[in-house]
């Protein structure tokens, strides 16, 4: 017996999993937006697969956008709440944006934080 949990300190979502749609890549790198436009904005996520646990405030995750399998690193977040869903082996929850990456820093984050070239958006 046993059972598998995974400890993340990235929140990796896509879209549909709820990612926030107000941040827009496109626009971002125009104009770079500030989490200051996100303050006490409580934003969610839903059916991550595994279950999993992340680190809790003050310490911080990265925030990760699954964009068709590549990874754009966009910034620092506070996981507020989990949810796990043991019969569909899924975590939910909520997070606020603490720090939102200039274009620059997001271009370089993935190669100082991650590596691995098959995610990579920027290359």
């Amino acid at each position: 017996m046993g059972s598998i949990i995974e400890i993340n300190d990235t929140l990796q979502i896509s879209k549909k999993q709820g990612f926030p749609k107000e941040l827009n890549l496109k626009v971002h790198l125009d104009k770079p937006l500030s989490e200051k436009y996100f303050k006490n904005r409580i934003f969610t996520f839903k059916n991550k697969s595994g279950i999993r646990f992340y680190k809790i405030p003050p310490v911080r995750n990265f925030l990760v956008e699954n964009k068709g399998g590549k990874w754009i690193y966009w910034g620092l977040i506070h996981i507020l709440k989990v949810h796990h869903d043991y019969k569909s082996n899924t975590t939910s929850g909520e997070f606020e944006l603490i720090y939102i990456y200039t274009p620059e820093e997001m271009k370089k984050a993935h190669e100082l934080i991650d590596r691995n070239k098959k995610s990579e958006f920027f290359k």
